[in-house]
Order: C-alpha cells, then structure tokens, then sequence
C-alpha cells in the first residue's frame, strides 16, 4: 500500500515563506512525477507545481517566480518552498503522485495566509 505523508504548513502572515514536505512510502514503481495541488473552499482543486521523475518543473502562473518545487526521486519525495505568500494562497494542499499503474493523494495541509 502506498501512501504519501505531508508535514508543514500552517499560519503565516502575507509576504511570508512556508514549507510542504511530502513523502511517499510503499510499494512504489514507474512514478512519473510528484506534485502538489490546492484546493480552496468552493473551489477545484488545481495544480500548483509538479516535477518529474527527470526534474523537470512546472508551475502554476500564479505561484511563479513565488513557490519552487523541489524532490528526490530516489527517495520518493517532494517539497515545495513557498514564499512571498499572498491571501489567496490560502487552500488545503494537497500532494499528489502518478505512477505508470495508479494515483496516490496525501491527506491535505492547510495553509492559511492572513491579509
């Protein structure tokens, strides 16, 4: 069974910096990247910055310049550094793994960002 343990997060002023953490633990194969999406009250969840098993990056444009995505293939993880945090950053996210066979979601970290 495969799961993907998220840590970091929490409450931060506008124009301040946090951090995701994301691990995936299990039998894991062929994953073609790592990513994380967010998802704010009434809204779909969107992607928000993903990397792949190459290192290639991709961002969101309202996130670039601002969040930078980072991982280890080897170990299955990805973190995303966020600063120069706005109000609207404020979402649950969520990170997110595709292999060649399935999905897998974490369970979701709330960051709130105050005006």
């Amino acid at each position: 069974q495969v799961q993907l343990v998220e840590s970091g997060g929490g409450f931060v002023q506008a124009g301040g910096s946090l951090r995701l953490s994301c691990a995936a633990s299990g039998s894991i194969r062929a994953v073609n990247f790592m990513g994380w999406y967010r998802q704010a009250p009434g809204n779909q969840r969107d992607l928000v910055a993903s990397i792949t098993s190459h290192g290639t990056t991709n961002y969101a444009d309202s996130v670039k310049g601002r969040f930078t995505i980072s991982g280890d293939s080897a170990k299955n993880t990805a973190d995303l550094q966020m600063n120069s945090l706005k109000p609207e950053d404020t979402a649950i996210y969520y990170c997110y793994m595709r292999t060649r066979y399935n999905n897998y979601w974490g369970q979701g970290a709330q960051v709130t960002v105050s005006s």
